[in-house]
């Protein structure tokens, strides 16, 4: 900074001066900041100490902890039992001894065209249609049986269904007319060989009578539909064969289609599906005709079936009727195989083989157990659970943590009793 000075003479002068406590002040703030920086660690550092102290308290009288394991000995209880499960009960009973079975029913239809094997011959018959005529003399009508034969020149036999009465001829003077019919024929066989070109006919039947050359017929038009081919036609063992192979299938439909309403819950013995067919038939005939025949079948499967776990407490609930006092039952030990006996789906009873099997052992009170080796070394603790438990274990081991302790904790929190089963 500048300020004026004056001198003897009256004159002034500048002078130029440093600003005032400049140096002072960085000196007095370097001396506050290291007396703020002490006063601020000096409290900070108790705190800290304080904390860790508490900590350190607080783990040594809390953090102990003590581990008993113990392996107690367990004894196996085995049975052999023949159940009945029974579609009338409901509830699993020891002393009958019975569990409740589930009855299941489905029905399937099937229907599928099979070809028919057999080879037949179909053959049309000519037919057509000729004037009969009778020049009986002295003239008198004239009547042929049904089924009356006609052959033609050509050598080829026709016959007609129905009776005919051919009229008697009229005669003037020497001049004979005969009287007339027209008739159906039919060729006696198939092919195409019977359609003829209009021919001449006699009658075989008159043959050898004075009426075989007075009796004749004619026709005007030629026969027609005579054919030949070869066609399939069903056979008995077509049959027989749809019907094995339909019913094995609708069967195995029926069973599938049951066994779908059956959970995994339940239990299906093989010989407990009961199948029977209702219907099975087709409306061809053997002899038919025809390509394909269509054939139909209808089954009826049903089962009987009970719960696994109906048999895992049947097995369960006697094992533990058969415990002697003072053991637990080893939970998941339980073992059960069966086998189906005797069945009879439609009565709703089976009759069940069971061989079950469970681990028990002695009863043991966790809470006793910790509170009894409180403040016990690890050779106390050995003598008081050999005093304890005696002969009901088979080994047991102890862990004190962490390293620094050498006694169970004197708070029962802190022990931890364990159970293992090998």
């Amino acid at each position: 900074m500048v300020r004026k000075k004056e001198t003897a003479n009256g004159d002034s002068i500048k002078e130029f001066l440093k600003p005032e406590g400049s140096s002072n002040n960085k000196r007095n703030h370097r001396t506050r900041s290291k007396k703020e920086g002490r006063s601020i660690k000096t409290p900070l550092l108790i705190t800290v100490s304080v904390i860790v102290l508490a900590v350190g308290v607080y783990l040594f009288f809390n953090l102990p902890k003590a581990d008993v394991s113990i392996w107690p000995k367990v004894d196996t209880l085995s049975f052999q039992k023949t159940i009945t499960a029974d579609k009338s009960v409901d509830l699993v009973d020891i002393k009958n001894p019975v569990i409740p079975a589930q009855y299941f029913e489905a029905a399937k239809t099937v229907e599928q065209d099979f070809p028919a094997t057999g080879n037949a011959s179909n053959e049309g018959q000519a037919s057509g249609t000729i004037t009969v005529f009778n020049k009986i003399d002295p003239v008198k009508p004239m009547t042929l049986v049904a089924g009356t034969h006609f052959m033609s020149d050509s050598g080829k036999l026709f016959v007609a269904s129905k009776k005919i009465v051919i009229p008697a001829a009229t005669k003037s003077g020497s001049k004979i007319t005969p009287g007339s019919v027209q008739v159906q024929i039919q060729a006696v066989e198939g092919g195409s060989d019977y359609n003829i070109a209009p021919s001449n006919f006699s009658i075989p039947g008159l043959k050898g009578t004075t009426y075989y050359y007075s009796v004749y017929a004619t026709s005007s038009a030629a026969m027609a539909g005579g054919y030949a081919g070869k066609v399939k036609k069903v056979t008995d063992d077509d049959i027989q064969g749809a019907k094995e192979l339909l019913n094995k299938k609708t069967t195995d439909d029926a069973v599938s289609a049951l066994k779908e309403q059956i959970s995994s819950d339940y239990i299906l013995l093989d010989n407990a599906v009961l199948s029977n067919v209702t219907s099975s038939s087709t409306q061809t005939k053997s002899g038919a005709v025809v390509d394909n025949f269509n054939y139909q079948a209808t089954v009826t499967a049903s089962a009987l079936a009970f719960k696994k776990s109906d048999l895992d407490k049947f097995a369960k609930d006697y094992i533990v009727s058969q415990m002697p006092d003072g053991k637990t039952l080893l939970e998941n030990s339980l073992k059960a195989e069966y086998s189906g006996s005797t069945v009879d789906v439609s009565g709703g009873k089976a009759t069940v083989n069971l061989d079950f099997a469970a681990g028990t052992y002695s009863n043991m009170d966790r809470n006793s157990i910790s509170l009894s080796v409180l403040g016990q070394n690890a050779d106390q603790i050995k003598e008081t659970l050999n005093n304890i438990l005696g002969d009901k274990i088979s080994k047991f081991e102890i862990k004190l943590w962490p390293f620094w302790v050498t006694k169970v904790p004197n708070s029962q929190k802190s022990v931890n009793v364990q159970f293992n089963f090998e």
